[in-house]
């Protein structure tokens, strides 16, 4: 390959996984912090995660979090987390438990059909799948939030749909008289609550409020679909955002990566079969704990043996604990030479044709025809 050719995502490509990781780390930023304030959609949720994910923003910072694992329940009202509705490995959604839909409220959903329960299932996992690779960060309160920014030296702008914000480009962001980048050094752009923005304490604390210009009679957009055009809008803006950190956080990030990369290669077929075993005792033994700790949301007490089975939940989470610590200390001293020493990054994040087959079901691809024949996503769908 010559030195002006970029390098393309290839599945014969020498050390694949480790240079596109690589590629990734060098174009993550920490420069720029994604504030959301009380969001109460986790639809919304996990694609504002997909999108920094995707944009290589590095810190998510969340006001007041949804209980984020609220809208897919069991029949018996547990709640299934992002790590519990689908292989990660495998990349399906695992919805053979009679599974019911909520709001993020909490309430019920009456009528739904069997592909919006899979549509909700596959956000949580393509959520799951952002937080493996950011860094989020909870608040309590809006004041803990801007406490924390101000102590780290980052400036705040608010999105805001009043007549007060500037326009989010060249022309509404400089001020009088000043010259370099409009774009500050450190910066977290804040996004508000579906309904109503943000708080008008988190928009006095800011130092700007900014309003993405639009062109029709809607003036607002979908959260999380204004999330992901203001954060693009920053980068057209200060490309400089684009692999901004410092080279401490670089390579512990890198260590992280790197080591979890290994963890999946480590494990042997037995650990593997070990671990999920373990994990699917805890999520069995955790349903019955839920029905212990809440008896008045349950028809029926638990039964002695059913007792007899929760009292080793302790003893199983440490047995998951110790195998995932063995495996861990091995992958870390796999990966430390190349933690210094990384491999060249691909140049490309895009998949070769051969990675990027859809997560859909084959039903649904089947129902997509003559439609879908012949593409990459769906090459393996027989078209009849």
């Amino acid at each position: 390959t010559s030195s002006s050719e970029v390098v393309m995502d290839h599945p014969n490509l020498d050390n694949r996984i480790l240079r596109k990781a690589e590629a990734a780390l060098r174009l993550r930023t920490s420069r720029l912090i994604i504030v959301v304030e009380r969001c109460t959609n986790d639809h919304n949720y996990s694609a504002i995660l997909r999108t920094a994910e995707a944009l290589g923003v590095e810190h998510v910072y969340i006001i007041a979090p949804q209980d984020r694992n609220s809208t897919l329940r069991t029949n018996g009202d547990v709640e299934i987390g992002v790590d519990a509705v689908g292989d990660f490995d495998n990349a399906e959604v695992d919805l053979s438990e009679d599974v019911k839909l909520h709001r993020s409220n909490g309430t019920k959903v009456k009528r739904y059909t069997e592909a919006e329960v899979a549509d909700r299932a596959n956000h949580h996992l393509f959520a799951q799948r952002a937080l493996e690779w950011l860094e989020v960060t909870e608040f309590d309160t809006t004041q803990d939030c801007i406490d924390s920014l101000r102590n780290d030296g980052y400036k705040i702008w608010s999105t805001d749909l009043s007549q007060v914000a500037v326009t989010l480009d060249e022309v509404g962001l400089r001020d009088e008289g000043c010259e370099g980048n409009i774009i500050p050094e450190r910066l977290a752009i804040v996004f508000g609550t579906e309904a109503v923005g943000c708080s008008t304490q988190i928009l006095d604390a800011s130092d700007k409020r900014v309003y993405l210009p639009l062109r029709g009679f809607a003036d607002s957009l979908n959260l999380s679909v204004a999330t992901a055009l203001v954060v693009h809008q920053l980068f057209i803006l200060d490309p400089t955002l684009v692999g901004a950190m410092p080279k401490e956080e670089l390579i512990a990030l890198r260590r992280k990566w790197y080591t979890k990369l290994a963890t999946q290669r480590i494990l042997c077929k037995g650990d593997k079969t070990k671990r999920k075993r373990l994990g699917g005792q805890i999520k069995v033994l955790e349903e019955l704990e839920h029905r212990q700790k809440y008896p008045e949301a349950h028809s029926h007490p638990l039964q002695k043996d059913q007792l007899e089975k929760l009292a080793k939940l302790p003893s199983v989470r440490n047995e998951l604990q110790q195998l995932e610590e063995e495996v861990y200390k091995k992958a870390l001293s796999a990966v430390e030479d190349l933690v210094m020493n990384p491999p060249e990054p691909i140049g490309d994040m895009r998949r070769a044709d051969e990675h990027r087959i859809t997560y859909t079901g084959k039903n649904t691809k089947k129902k997509g025809g003559e439609a879908w024949a012949n593409m990459p996503a769906t090459r393996y769908v027989k078209v009849e």
